[in-house]
């Protein structure tokens, strides 16, 4: 077997996995018929860390705190600010009876660490379900705590929701941004379908209180710089105690990073935390990616050698019609639809800036949450 021979065979078998895993994954996030749930008035602690977050909590936290909910508060926790976050919080509080004030100083076994400010947080809070965003973060309707929390129940103890970020007009960057969210969403959203759950995004989740105290809290990864989202999710979650709310008014939005280099910055962070997964789930994203790539590679070497080339094209149409498929149904769940006529584009590219942070991260490590 020569040097083609090799390459044409190892795409059919890229080829092969692309398919199972549109076929047998996404496609059970994609096809999902979102049933309505009944409406439960369980009381909530919306849980808020911020660092250095003054002027978001200004212009944000009046969205949480005009939710239509009949019982729930808010628990600020100001870790180690420098700038006047405490006193925005302080300011709130006077005119919100139902806002709590967890100020954090650093000490120096968890300087810097948000785990060790979130877990004074949970520890501060009154009620048994709890629900974090960002402090940068705001939800999109005046429900956004009613739907994520009508997916509780005995069972179900862990609801995996969206966190979008806010459009920027023509900016590649943001719409790179936002197909890395997208896509990431429809990952944890699909796996949690298919009953193999392996995280969730900080920006919306709410877990009940008893899974924090079970697990011991953070205490398995409490030095790691991230983490307080996925892997903890990764840690606690199961095929029957998990939920995914797709609601519309349960999303939230954030602000996205508007340089390059803070975007590599926060997703350094991010990644980070993924060799520290189950192995089962390692080895299924890790397999997800290096298809990915080598789709995008081999392909063009099978085209260029014109090597059985009508092959190929068909190979790669089967390919492409699964993804816009998928994804463009998924898309329209989350309201991100003008991504999809860029698809693979914004693929390609994401794939070379995800190994170009694998690289580094092996380098040097990251820094901390802010």
């Amino acid at each position: 077997m020569n040097f083609i021979d090799f390459v044409y065979y190892g795409f059919i078998a890229v080829v092969a996995i692309q398919v199972v895993y549109y076929v047998f994954f996404f496609s059970k996030f994609a096809f999902i018929k979102p049933k309505k749930e009944p409406t439960k008035k369980i009381p909530v602690s919306v849980i808020i860390c911020a660092k250095n977050e003054a002027k978001n909590l200004q212009n944000f936290l009046p969205s949480v705190i005009s939710q239509s909910y009949p019982d729930f508060e808010i628990v600020l926790i100001n870790d180690a600010s420098t700038d006047d976050t405490l006193e925005v919080i302080e300011a709130f509080a006077a005119n919100h009876s139902n806002i709590k004030i967890v100020d954090v100083k650093n000490i120096e076994a968890f300087w810097g660490n948000k785990k060790y400010a979130l877990t004074l947080g949970i520890k501060a809070s009154k009620n048994d379900h709890l629900l974090f965003t960002d402090a940068d973060c705001k939800p999109l309707s005046k429900y956004w705590i009613h739907d994520m929390c009508t997916h509780f129940n005995d069972e179900q103890t862990i609801v995996l929701g969206y966190g979008a970020y806010s459009k920027i007009k023509k900016s590649f960057l943001n719409k790179l941004i936002r197909f890395e969210t997208l896509v990431t969403a429809v990952q944890y959203f699909s796996f949690a379908k298919a009953g193999i759950p392996y995280m969730g995004v900080g920006r919306n989740l709410a877990y009940a209180r008893k899974e924090f105290f079970n697990a011991n809290g953070f205490i398995n990864h409490i030095k790691l710089r991230s983490g307080d989202d996925d892997l903890f999710i990764n840690q606690i979650a199961t095929k029957s105690n998990t939920a995914i709310c797709l609601s519309a008014n349960s999303f939230t939005q954030s602000l996205p990073k508007t340089t390059f280099s803070d975007w590599i910055k926060q997703k350094r962070r991010h990644i980070s935390t993924a060799k520290f997964y189950k192995l089962s789930h390692k080895i299924l994203l890790a397999l997800l990616y290096i298809s990915q790539l080598l789709f995008w590679v081999l392909a063009p070497i099978l085209l260029i050698a014109l090597f059985k080339w009508q092959i190929v094209i068909g190979l790669i149409l089967i390919k492409l019609t699964l993804q816009y498929t998928m994804f463009g149904m998924s898309a329209k769940k989350l309201e991100e639809q003008d991504l999809i006529i860029m698809l693979p584009f914004l693929e390609v590219f994401l794939i070379i800036t995800q190994l170009t942070i694998f690289i580094n991260n092996l380098i040097s490590k990251p820094n901390h949450w802010k």
